[in-house]
């Protein structure tokens, strides 16, 4: 039996208003897999070299909409503890109240809430460091290398370079810097792959 006219004139109203409405695109929640993440930092001593070190425990989340490259929600916490220089001693300084004091701050986080796009895959990430309980501007530039399945599991995998810099003693981490044998600007490296949730 046929639909009556008035019905049919409704579902005809109702799918041609379904196809002009634009498509909206909603951000997705990725999470960094901490089997594939360095944070990275350089430190200049006694102006001979400057000392690469890393923390080898880093976990962290956000939102991304690939349609319009839209950032939200980052956070990204670092645990002091796992601070790692290939030399025992130092990393033991490194720990203690002269620098990260990682027993009273066991993380640092970085923290944004947007970012500006400033090329097709590059971007300006303006958000807040916290270190030694400390809240100081930093903005990170990013690169959006890749996302898709993952060859190897299939998951969908997005993948960024990101560099920053901070002076320490912004921290009130003065050890060494009046002397000038260790570097106050911190120049950062962050590589990341983060799957989608």
């Amino acid at each position: 039996m046929n639909a009556p006219p008035i019905r049919r004139l409704c579902v005809t109203l109702f799918s041609l208003m379904a196809l002009a409405s634009p498509v909206r695109a909603e951000p997705a929640r990725y999470e960094l897999d901490p089997n594939h993440i360095t944070v990275a930092f350089m430190v200049d001593h006694l102006g001979y070299a400057k000392v690469l070190g890393m923390f080898r425990a880093a976990r962290g989340s956000y939102s991304f909409d690939e349609a319009t490259a839209t950032l939200s929600n980052l956070r990204v916490e670092v645990d002091t503890q796992s601070v790692f220089s290939n030399y025992g001693r130092r990393d033991q300084h490194l720990k203690s109240a002269d620098f990260l004091n990682a027993s009273e701050f066991p993380r640092m986080v970085f923290t944004a809430s947007s970012a500006k796009r400033t090329g097709d895959r590059t971007f300006e990430i303006p958000g807040q460091l916290e270190l030694l309980g400390k809240p100081q501007p930093l903005t990170l530039t990013a690169t959006w290398n890749k996302s898709g399945p993952s060859p190897i599991d299939r998951v969908y995998t997005m993948g960024v370079s990101a560099r920053g810099s901070f002076k320490r003693s912004s921290y009130g981490m003065n050890y060494g810097v009046s002397n000038e044998w260790v570097g106050d600007e911190i120049p950062l490296i962050i590589e990341f792959e983060a799957q989608r949730k």
